[in-house]
């Protein structure tokens, strides 16, 4: 409840996590038949970068300050977004702009003010309902949807110690009740030992086809410090683990600073 996202908006954690789920959804856009999207920490929607909750921390300038500056093709798509939604968009407002006639989406925000923000951004739009819930309540409330096919987006703030083992949790509840559904959930990469507990929780789980992206800024040796962050893939869709090496190869290289342990992880945790 104490997390406010604009102090944090258009980082190097937000640029990773946004790639990739442009990538998933232009995926699920490739068919037909309409899809649904679940944002269940939705936050406010877009950012303004020159308000001063985001000039307090200049976290935008090694984001997309630096993706603005120069864009390969492999991220053309994502950045190309950003400059034309208007302000920084959260991941509600690039789904809205992925989103075709008969697609849907339901963003979750718990937090009073953001949730107020955020209704205000989609007004009237019959595609998009906003919701003040609890993101784990949601999970269980809106799946599985009408549509049969879509994209849970998991991706709490990491305040409470828990964390990891409730992202765990509700990956596992997501795919008890939408199987059919692309799950991924993003993670911050400070101390190894918390990813590999939620890659073991994962494994454990029974979930089948799995796939874990991260992009490393540098090696995890220090847990006081966004060292990288990644996303678990549950479902990912045709071609994900082909596409991927490109899409983050070009992260790393617009974002990274060179120094030791700088890269990029395609993981199979599962397999189908």
């Amino acid at each position: 409840m104490n997390y406010r996202h604009a102090f944090h908006a258009g980082n190097f954690a937000d640029c990773v996590k946004h790639a990739v789920l442009v990538w998933l959804v232009r995926a699920l856009g490739r068919k037909d038949a309409p899809f649904f999207v679940l944002d269940t920490h939705a936050g406010i929607g877009r950012y303004d970068l020159s308000a001063s909750e985001a000039q307090r921390t200049g976290e935008w300038r090694g984001g997309i300050g630096r993706l603005l500056e120069g864009v390969a093709p492999e991220l053309e798509d994502y950045v190309g977004m950003v400059r034309g939604l208007g302000l920084y968009p959260g991941s509600p407002v690039l789904v809205r702009g992925m989103m075709r006639e008969g697609d849907r989406m339901a963003c979750c925000e718990l937090h009073p003010e953001d949730f107020v923000t955020l209704r205000r951004v989609f007004g009237r739009d019959r595609q998009v309902s906003v919701h003040q819930r609890d993101a784990w309540e949601a999970v269980g409330a809106l799946l599985p949807p009408r549509e049969k096919r879509g994209l849970v987006l998991i991706d709490p703030p990491y305040e409470a110690g828990d964390e990891f083992q409730r992202v765990a949790e509700g990956l596992v509840a997501a795919h008890r009740r939408f199987g059919a559904g692309v799950l991924a959930a993003w993670y911050p990469v400070k101390a190894r030992g918390q990813v590999r507990g939620l890659w073991d929780a994962v494994k454990a789980s029974g979930v089948r086809d799995v796939v874990a992206v991260e992009v490393l800024l540098r090696e995890a040796l220090d847990p006081g410090r966004l060292n990288g962050c990644g996303l678990v893939v549950v479902n990912p869709p045709y071609r994900f683990e082909e596409e991927m090496p490109g899409l983050l190869g070009a992260l790393v290289a617009g974002l990274g600073n060179g120094e030791a342990g700088e890269g990029w992880v395609v993981e199979r945790l599962c397999d189908e």
